[in-house]
């Protein structure tokens, strides 16, 4: 965890905090935004104050997705603000990872990418930084927790800096700072194996922002790959997309439940691959999404790890806001 001051709270800053990530809670009639942005908001600052770190599985997915539920409200604010801090501050605040600073610097670019447009003077401190940590191979020394799929490989922390220096705002990934770090990272990533689908599925998304790491073949591959694993009943399930056991040894169920981070990552990067929002899978999967969310406003997704907090219901809910976000500017835009 990262080591800094929490919040300071006043009766008015109070924002509930959503009940325990379970299954089987009643499902809605038709999907809501502002049950969505309310479930978000509960999770991510009371994380943000409790925990004072950053987690793939919540605050960070939440920097991302919360501004394309309308306005960016204080809660939202008071996220970025925390991030912005941590970089702002990174030489006499030692981050305690460098996988902090990786995640810290890729979610606020992609945070920029989808609010302002323009890259945040804090945001390409944050990016400059991490080549300085860059490994020889062009990797990162990511987190190995042992918590798949985010904290358990370098691999993961690779397509994590692909995707925020990719999506960086003014043409980042151009800059004379950036370059070098990121013919590294191309090698490391193309000459790495990908240990399973789940993180195929990020290096397709990394790929369409960081030309140059996959081929049209590759391509096509890994969209048959996502799309055979697709269920009946539009959706997918997050043990589909590897080979994982859980803390007590027991198997994951790749025929389990589909679930709102599997599916939610699926449609959105099979939509940032060029998939129109009439074809099947993408089709399939909006209808799956608004259909299940339940009436706390979030995505249920099983942990892979243990039924304790299944914490990644907060990264699917995340990723099934920028699903149906980017397939309802499809449709404006008639693509």
């Amino acid at each position: 965890m990262l080591a800094t001051v929490a919040c300071a709270q006043t009766p008015e800053s109070i924002v509930p905090k959503p009940t325990p990530n379970k299954a089987g809670e009643p499902l809605l009639n038709q999907w809501s935004k502002v049950k969505a942005a309310s479930f978000l908001d509960g999770v991510a600052v009371n994380w943000t104050r409790e925990r004072s770190c950053g987690t793939c599985h919540t605050n960070y997915p939440y920097l991302i997705a919360r501004p394309l539920l309308g306005s960016q409200n204080d809660n939202w604010k008071e996220v970025r603000s925390f991030f912005e801090d941590r970089a702002a501050h990174w030489d006499t605040k030692k981050p305690r990872w460098d996988a902090e600073v990786v995640a810290t610097a890729a979610c606020l670019a992609i945070s920029d990418a989808n609010t302002t447009g323009r890259l945040n003077p804090i945001t390409r401190k944050a990016l400059d930084r991490i080549w300085s940590m860059q490994k020889k191979d062009g990797g990162f020394d990511w987190l190995k927790c042992g918590w798949p799929p985010f904290e358990h490989d370098d691999y993961f922390g690779a397509l994590y800096a692909a995707v925020g220096v990719g999506t960086a705002p003014d043409d980042y990934k151009s800059s004379p700072s950036a370059k070098e770090g990121i013919e590294r990272l191309r090698s490391y990533l193309k000459n790495t194996k990908t240990p399973d689908l789940h993180h195929r599925i990020w290096l397709l998304w990394a790929s369409v922002h960081l030309p140059g790491l996959l081929d049209s073949s590759e391509r096509d591959a890994i969209i048959k790959e996502i799309s055979v694993k697709q269920h009946v009943d539009g959706g997918w399930c997050l043990p589909s997309l590897g080979e994982w056991k859980r803390r007590d040894g027991s198997p994951n169920d790749p025929k389990a439940d589909s679930d709102g981070y599997a599916t939610g990552l699926a449609v959105f990067v099979l939509r940032q691959a060029g998939l129109s929002v009439g074809a099947d899978q993408i089709h399939s999967g909006v209808r799956w999404l608004k259909t299940h969310q339940t009436e706390s406003g979030r995505w249920f997704t099983r942990s892979l790890n243990n039924d304790k907090a299944n914490y990644i219901t907060n990264a699917g809910t995340a990723f099934a806001v920028l699903a149906l976000n980017v397939c309802e500017e499809s449709k404006i835009n008639g693509k």
